[in-house]
């Protein structure tokens, strides 16, 4: 590993962890010649997902997307920041596993309402206004209606 001080390969590894979300290691090193630390993150490599937007394009998958989204649709509601990331981690493990190359915007959407439709009804009404891009108050309001016969039946 190049130290990133003196640009010297001889570095030996302190102490190793695996960093809070177990999806990569985290390895503090210090350099054999300038004797300086430094933190390194080590992390699987896999092949990356493509999601294909509305209008056709072709972008690269981004979990931060995700989670800024998440974050503005449960802003100044009881959900924490723990389990905002909880949602997050879960969605991309679900984008993973099914080991398709290219998933559809809508689909990730459509992840996204219905992991916020458990976590806190006003947050998904939040999302769902902007993904389903409803037309009129009519159209949410049969969608509020529907949350609340959910909600009913779980009692």
């Amino acid at each position: 590993m190049k130290c990133p001080y003196c640009g010297k390969n001889r570095s030996k590894v302190i102490d190793t962890r695996l960093t809070d979300d177990n999806l990569a290691v985290r390895r503090r090193r210090e350099c054999e010649d300038c004797k300086r630390r430094y933190t390194t993150y080590e992390k699987a490599d896999v092949t990356p997902i493509f999601v294909i937007k509305k209008n056709g394009t072709r972008e690269r998958f981004n979990i931060d997307k995700i989670k800024i989204g998440l974050i503005k649709a449960c802003e100044k509601r009881p959900v924490s920041a723990e389990k905002i990331e909880t949602l997050a981690a879960d969605i991309e493990r679900n984008i993973y596993n099914s080991s398709a190359q290219e998933i559809y915007s809508q689909k990730i959407g459509e992840l996204v309402m219905e992991g916020l439709r458990d976590l806190d009804s006003v947050a998904y009404v939040r999302f769902a206004s902007v993904h389903r891009d409803f037309s009129s108050l009519d159209v949410m309001e049969e969608e509020i209606k529907r949350i609340k016969e959910r909600a009913n039946q779980k009692d």
